[in-house]
C-alpha cells in the first residue's frame, strides 16, 4: 500500500489563514473585552497563541490563553491501541461569563470539540465558546461546526490531515495523507 502525501497548506499560506481567522474574530468580536483563547493540546495550543499575538497586535493589550487536554474526556480512551499522551490544562483564568475562542488544527468527527466542551464546562460557565479551526475535513459524527475555518478540504474517512508547526514540528505545514 502506497501512502501518498499532498501538501494542503504551505508556510506561508497558514500565516495568511491564521491573520484571516484573527480578523474575522475582530469583526465579530469587536474590542474583545470579554475574550479568551483556549487551545487543544498539542497544536490547537501552538495555533491559539498564534491567534493571540495578531489581536493583542491590533488591540494592544493583552489576551487571556488557555491550553486544553482532552485526553481524559474522549469517549473512545477504552478502544485505543495505545495510551493516549496526556499533557497540561492550565487555564489560568476565570472562564466564568468569557467569551472563549476554541482552538483545535484540525475538525473531523466532532468528538475531540464534545470533549473539550465538557473540560472547559469543568473549569467555569463562560457566556459563549466559539469554535476555530485550521482545516475543517468534514465527516462529522456529532452535531458540530466551526465557527471559524481557516481551510476546508474534502478527504475520504480513511485518509488523514497533519498539521505540522514549527513549535512541534521544526516547519509549518499542512499535509493530507492517503
Amino acid at each position: 500500500m502506497i501512502n501518498e502525501s499532498r501538501k494542503i497548506l504551505s508556510k506561508e499560506e497558514m500565516n495568511r489563514a491564521l491573520a484571516r481567522l484573527a480578523r474575522e474574530i475582530l469583526e465579530r468580536r469587536g474590542d474583545c473585552t470579554s475574550l479568551a483563547l483556549i487551545g487543544v493540546q498539542r497544536r490547537g495550543v501552538d495555533l491559539a497563541a498564534r491567534i493571540k499575538g495578531l489581536l493583542e497586535a491590533r488591540l494592544g493589550r493583552s489576551l487571556p490563553l488557555g491550553k486544553l487536554d482532552i485526553n481524559l474526556y474522549r469517549d473512545d480512551w477504552t478502544r485505543l491501541d495505545v495510551q493516549p499522551q496526556i499533557n497540561k490544562t492550565e487555564i489560568p483564568f476565570d472562564i466564568d461569563g468569557m467569551e472563549i475562542v476554541l482552538v483545535d488544527d484540525v475538525l473531523f468527527t466532532g468528538r475531540t470539540v464534545r470533549a473539550a466542551l465538557e473540560a472547559i464546562l469543568d473549569f467555569g460557565r463562560p457566556e459563549r465558546v466559539e469554535l476555530l479551526v485550521l482545516v475543517d475535513r468534514g465527516h462529522r459524527e456529532l452535531p458540530v461546526h466551526a465557527d471559524y475555518v481557516g481551510q476546508e478540504v474534502e478527504t475520504s474517512r480513511t485518509e488523514r490531515v497533519d498539521v505540522f508547526v514549527t513549535e512541534c514540528d521544526g516547519r509549518d505545514e499542512v499535509r493530507l495523507m492517503g
